[in-house]
């Protein structure tokens, strides 16, 4: 895994050397810088594959006219040489020499043959073309804009700043969604006119014009009686063999390394059936697979008793550690600069933990990322279940369970009964397909009118509204599963998981993630993921005879820290200062009086708004 940064117009190799340096969290094993005229090409370097000189980047091309920086993985990169050899004369054993390789031979079109997760930028010296591509999935960050006529790219927002064409100016709409979402959904940043590549797409910059062209997106396998009908011909038995085949091979293709691997492990469903597949794909060394955990001192949110229980049963060799809640607190002031622009998932706190932790043993980990999009697992689907059931009359008993919520105690534990069922109130307001972000989401259109100084009514829905016209022909539910892989997975899960792993220079890989399992998994009727109530029901029969049942069926739980009770105490002190009368109105973007309130009814213990308070510190 590594850091990208360029530029086409402006720059110097000082300029280069600037933003790629800021990267060097994402790759302290090298670094290279390469101008060509009015084109810089930079890139930090985290060695993984071929380990030699050889794979050092920049890279160019045997024949000298095509150059590449290079974030990422390419899975299939042996097979695709195998395609190459040839015509294209190898001299070393990087993936990374495979796209070049590909991109002779293919053009723009090489990106369609690529497996993997990548942010690539390619350098085309006889078009005078520079070429930007992300993954289908959106598992590598790339950033770009063009500014005072030069086109400026980079892995983190952090690379763009050090330019001096860049313009800081914050986007209003930015923020007004940020603090609906909790992220900033792509392509926008909070910044204006800068913007995140979209998944499986690729951008062509040539005499001075951007082209963006889409090479893979997220599909459903033909229409739904197709797909009823084909899976209703499939033995079950059938169907869930080659469900754990596909599954078995994304995860093997993952274990690929040349240096220490390992395995998240928190012993949840997802993340433990990649560490049972992981142990499958390598029988000889399943002993030596290595899983990772942490618990915190705070009873309600340690899992670590479940990831032992799964690490003794798989017969891993398991490392744990044990955090404390004033090593968990330390690592709130840094958060900021890992991130770049906000991104308010608390759970950036024990993922940085973890990846720290992890990346004292190993260099690479695979993760459970994506099994609860691609299988129903989010509360949220059973409350759309409830909704299809009897959504009238929730919504004409919503005066009652409004009364109700009003009278629930406030709590700042895990489980906050009153903020659950306010949520799902809110829901019951919204069309079908915002309801669930309504539910997931912050700040309601109603708060932010108290809260945001910017008083235009910014439409928050209207990215839903674009990805929904993109499977305009599916079934409810499966525009649900392309939303979630589109917007919170991608913006939010897989920023917070490559932000804090990468800032302790720790590759990681999802196996579920990979887009040939997420096209076979896709094109499964619903009806097979979400039985009744039951979430992920595929997923846990395939897994219920290979994991103990109490892991299999135990309720879901997220991954995240105590902040409502540390804002409430230790950090009282940290969120009056953060969100003092005086900062705020100082920054000009949120009402101070409001804030005031907020903060005062948390700390008072008055109401739970952990949510909205971690949102804007």
């Amino acid at each position: 895994m590594c850091g990208v940064a360029g530029y086409v117009g402006h720059g110097d190799h000082d300029i280069l050397k600037k933003m790629t340096d800021t990267l060097t969290r994402r790759g302290p094993d090298d670094a290279g810088y390469i101008v060509f005229g009015n084109v810089g090409l930079g890139h930090r370097r985290l060695s993984i594959i071929d380990l030699s000189p050889t794979g050092h980047q920049p890279m160019t091309s045997a024949d000298g006219t095509v150059t590449i920086v290079f974030n990422g993985e390419i899975y299939n990169y042996t097979e695709l040489k195998k395609e190459l050899n040839k015509n294209y004369s190898f001299r070393g054993n990087s993936d990374t020499e495979v796209i070049l390789a590909a991109y002779q031979a293919y053009g723009l079109d090489c990106f369609k043959k690529m497996n993997g997760m990548f942010a690539i930028a390619l350098y085309d010296q006889k078009n005078d073309r520079l070429a930007l591509a992300r993954d289908r999935l959106g598992k590598k960050p790339l950033y770009w804009t063009v500014q005072e006529g030069t086109l400026l790219f980079g892995s983190e927002l952090k690379a763009l700043l050090q330019h001096p064409a860049f313009n800081k100016e914050i986007d209003p709409k930015a923020v007004a969604m940020y603090t609906y979402y909790d992220y900033i959904p792509t392509p926008y940043t909070i910044y204006r006119g800068v913007q995140k590549l979209e998944p499986g797409m690729y951008l062509a910059y040539e005499k001075g014009a951007v082209r963006k062209e889409k090479f893979w997106d997220v599909g459903f396998g033909g229409g739904e009686a197709d797909r009823t009908n084909r899976t209703d011909r499939t033995n079950k038995v059938e169907l869930l063999a080659e469900l754990g085949r596909r599954l078995e091979r994304a995860t093997a293709m993952r274990l690929v390394s040349d240096v220490p691997l390992g395995i998240f492990l928190s012993g949840g469903l997802d993340s433990s059936t990649i560490a049972y597949y992981a142990a499958k794909a390598s029988p000889a060394a399943a002993g030596q697979i290595k899983t990772f955990s942490i618990g915190f001192d705070d009873s309600t949110f340690d899992e670590s008793a479940y990831a032992r229980q799964v690490a003794k049963f798989l017969g891993t060799d398991h490392h744990e550690r044990m955090i404390t809640s004033k090593e968990a607190m330390d690592i709130i002031p840094r958060i900021a600069d890992i991130l770049d622009e906000p991104m308010a998932d608390n759970s950036i706190i024990p993922t940085t933990l973890l990846s720290r932790f992890t990346r004292e043993h190993v260099t690479v980990a695979l993760g459970g990322d994506g099994g609860d999009e691609l299988f129903l697992g989010y509360p949220t689907f059973r409350a759309e279940r409830l909704m299809q059931w009897g959504g009238h009359l929730f919504r004409a008993l919503s005066p009652m369970f409004n009364g109700l919520a009003q009278i629930l105690p406030a709590s700042h534990g895990h489980y906050n009964a009153r903020f659950q069922m306010e949520q799902f109130l809110r829901g019951l307001k919204s069309a079908p397909i915002h309801r669930h972000h309504d539910w997931m989401g912050t700040f309601s259109g109603e708060m932010r009118e108290k809260l945001l100084v910017d008083r235009t009514r910014w439409d928050v829905y209207d990215i839903l509204d674009k990805y929904v016209t993109a499977v305009a022909g599916e079934p409810q539910w499966n525009k649900l599963i392309y939303l979630y892989l589109r917007t919170y997975l991608m913006d939010q899960v897989m920023v917070k998981v490559d932000r804090a792993s990468m800032a302790a220079a720790l590759e990681t890989r999802a196996p579920f993630l990979d887009y040939e399992f997420v096209d076979f998994v896709n094109a499964i009727p619903y009806t097979y993921k979400l039985h009744g109530l039951q979430t992920k029901h595929l997923l846990k029969e395939l897994m219920k005879d290979k994991l103990p049942r109490e892991i299999v069926y135990r309720p879901k739980r997220g991954f995240g820290a105590p902040v409502g009770r540390w804002l409430a105490g230790p950090l009282s002190g940290f969120l009056r200062e953060t969100l003092s009368e005086e900062n705020v109105q100082r920054a000009g973007v949120f009402k101070p009086e409001y804030v005031s309130r907020l903060v005062n009814d948390h700390i008072g213990r008055k109401y739970d708004h952990r949510k909205k308070l971690w949102n804007l510190v």
